[in-house]
């Protein structure tokens, strides 16, 4: 353009001037083709993802029937964590149950043969008052010989309960020295 020529320009020329970017193409066109492009793309994408979803890559239309999946996948692992874990707690309780039967059944033996010389009598009921103190159920009490032994029940607590009491036997003599 001539000097002249810019001189005399209108004012609307000028906004016609400055609205055309490089391209030559006013601001409003490339917007309105980046628009068409777009649109177009998405079209593409989605017939695409449609076709693409059917196959199984996880969009489009066989996608909407996974919906919610995950979330009863994550619902089955909470449940499957917290059996898992009430099992372990009542394995534990039952287990917690038969060491205490055991630890009762086992001083109730030796408290029962240190009195075994002063007879059946007096042996089991050391051994019963032994128990008592433990705070388990005491079942029975046999001497044989210098031998005293003892069975205990421990009622576990929690789950277990419902299989019943732990048990225990334990057999001890006296201790003879020369």
């Amino acid at each position: 353009m001539s000097r002249a020529r810019k001189a005399k320009r209108r004012p609307s020329e000028h906004a016609e001037v400055a609205d055309r970017g490089f391209s030559g193409h006013t601001i409003a066109e490339a917007e309105a083709e980046a628009e068409a492009e777009a649109e177009a793309e998405a079209e593409a994408e989605a017939e695409a993802g449609v076709e693409a979803g059917r196959a199984g890559t996880g969009t489009g239309a066989g996608a909407r029937a996974e919906r919610g999946s995950a979330t009863v996948l994550a619902a089955g692992v909470a449940v499957a964590l917290v059996a898992t874990a009430l099992a372990f707690t009542a394995v534990g309780q039952a287990s917690a149950a038969r060491h205490r039967a055991q630890g009762a059944a086992d001083a109730a033996a030796l408290a029962g043969a240190a009195r075994v010389l002063l007879g059946e009598g007096e042996a089991c009921a050391a051994a019963q008052a032994m128990v008592e103190r433990a705070a388990a159920d005491f079942v029975r009490c046999e001497v044989d010989g210098l031998e005293v032994t003892v069975y205990v029940n421990e009622t576990p607590t929690g789950i277990p309960q419902a299989l019943g009491p732990a048990r225990a036997v334990s057999r001890a003599g006296p201790v003879l020295t020369e």
